[in-house]
């Protein structure tokens, strides 16, 4: 998801330096020195953002340096081995993401498994995706695209961010679910496949709301579903409402490496739900277009378990392979 250069300067501003104060070691006195969150993306993208927005919190919270770690390339997956492969201490932690979920599945001979070697922390936050068309294409509902669809299989075109994104299977899920042929163009982010959009070449972009609401609001596209209930698309429906049983985030959480202790994670996953209540922390993911995502370390690791089995069938399904 690419931000705007001033949101993300608002948004990361004030992250803590590295001093901070020491404790004993011990799960009860944790953490006792800084610790690294581990952020498979590059900075100045959403994980980045979210990664540091809850890193200063957690930072104010347990006086301690929480301090975040690019390690960008192969799609998260060296992130998530470096993590994988971390003592089990809580000292390094991941920040887990939808796209973990699908490269589950998506990669081959993965060096990690990530419901196996990655422990459930805390969920974060949820980015709801919405559907939009071009203004003058000849469909102003979801269902009026789906009738549209299979009255002229193959000729429509969506444009959505690269293979294996949050955003294309959504695509593809949608697709599944409705037996429609829409040719999803998988572009290397989102303003490209927006330029394209805006100039005829495709017919709409299936993206997040922050990336796509100033397009939305100028009429120059017409958002027609959004994938989960949205603060800043309110009367927007949501796709479940026409396609039963399709649900769609962009989500982030908190992972660390397997067998991290017990006292450790239910301390973070404490702090991590105490600072989605702060409204500082839900105001500025409210800005991001996202929703807080909180709840129990094993509420959020049913889940994560759920989205890896559910967009494993959607990769069989689409047969995808990473570009």
């Amino acid at each position: 998801m690419d931000l705007p250069r001033r949101t993300f300067l608002h948004l990361a501003a004030g992250v803590p330096g590295l001093s901070a104060a020491t404790r004993d070691a011990g799960a009860d006195t944790y953490p006792s020195r800084p610790v690294r969150l581990i952020v498979g993306a590059v900075p100045g993208s959403a994980p980045d953002v979210v990664a540091r927005l809850i890193a200063q919190s957690l930072a104010e919270r347990l006086s301690q340096s929480f301090v975040v770690e690019n390690r960008s390339g192969a799609s998260g997956n060296l992130a998530t081995e470096a993590v994988a492969r971390a003592a089990p201490d809580g000292y390094t932690l991941l920040l887990v993401s939808a796209g973990n979920a699908i490269n589950s599945s998506l990669y081959e001979n993965l060096n990690f498994d990530l419901i196996r070697d990655i422990a459930p922390v805390a969920g974060v936050v949820s980015f709801p995706m919405v559907i939009t068309v071009r203004s003058p294409f000849p469909a102003n509902t979801l269902a009026e695209l789906i009738a549209y669809a299979n009255a002229k299989p193959g000729k429509i075109n969506i444009g959505t961010p690269p293979i294996g994104s949050p955003q294309h299977v959504a695509g593809e899920l949608f697709k599944m679910l409705t037996g429609t042929n829409i040719v999803l163009v998988a572009y290397r982010g989102g303003p490209p496949a927006i330029t394209d959009a805006l100039g005829g070449q495709i017919d709409g972009v299936i993206g997040t709301v922050l990336l796509l609401i100033d397009f939305i609001r100028s009429g120059k596209l017409r958002a027609l579903a959004v994938t989960g209930a949205s603060e800043l698309l309110p009367d927007i429906p949501t796709v479940s409402a026409i396609v039963p049983g399709f649900e769609a985030s962009q989500w982030i959480g908190i992972g660390a490496p397997a067998k991290t202790p017990a006292a450790i994670i239910e301390r973070l996953n404490g702090e991590a739900n105490a600072s989605l209540a702060d409204p500082r922390i839900k105001t500025r993911l409210i800005e991001l277009g996202g929703t807080a995502f909180p709840g129990a370390p094993s509420e959020f690791g049913a889940f994560v378990a759920a989205e890896t089995a559910k967009w494993g069938k959607v990769v069989k399904f689409a047969n995808l392979k990473p570009e």
